[in-house]
């Protein structure tokens, strides 16, 4: 059964520097015939009332996809938290779904798991019985502010930012949070 529509705004992070794929757009490396953001964005697309692409290269790529792509407004590529900025400045609804270009085995009540653990909290964070997932995390839009001073001072820790604002945790099966890391995963 698909889950329901959210009235939030997911983002999908494609706009690192891919170091572990060889310097690769992670984003646009083949896994299982399509393009890894291809089955992020199939998982995600159906949960959201508005989907971005948080990209820093090959923007025209990532653009035929249909949805809009933002980018980082720091320069040198700081980290999955510029994307973030990005994301929460040019979201149309208070709440994001951030999620990254290489879990293309997410589940499909990912969203609604996520807004159910919120319980008061501007930021819930993915977790399954092994480790904690940060980008994988449901922040709303007020936190933009806070989320721009975290980057002018330096800091680019995403769990660190996390831990300064507080949050949720909601669980998954680890099955559904691994990620594609290296050129030979993605074979």
């Amino acid at each position: 059964m698909a889950a329901e529509r959210l009235p939030i705004t997911g983002l999908v992070l494609a706009g690192g520097q891919g170091s572990r794929m060889g310097g690769r757009d992670k984003g646009l490396v083949p896994y299982r015939g399509r393009a890894l953001v291809d089955h992020v964005i199939e998982r995600i697309a159906p949960q959201v009332a508005e989907l971005l692409v948080s990209a820093n290269r090959n923007l025209d790529e990532y653009a035929q996809r249909g949805y809009p792509v933002v980018t980082d407004s720091l320069p040198d590529f700081p980290g999955p938290l510029a994307g973030v900025l990005a994301g929460l400045q040019a979201a149309g609804h208070e709440w994001v779904l951030t999620v990254p270009c290489d879990m293309p085995h997410l589940p499909a009540d990912l969203a609604q798991r996520m807004m159910s653990a919120s319980q008061g909290f501007d930021i819930v964070v993915a977790v399954d019985d092994a480790r904690t997932h940060p980008a994988v995390m449901l922040i709303r839009t007020r936190l933009a502010q806070a989320l721009a001073a975290h980057l002018a001072s330096g800091k680019r820790s995403v769990h660190g930012f996390q831990e300064s604002a507080g949050f949720a945790t909601a669980h998954f099966d680890a099955a559904v949070m691994a990620n594609i890391n290296t050129l030979d995963e993605a074979d």
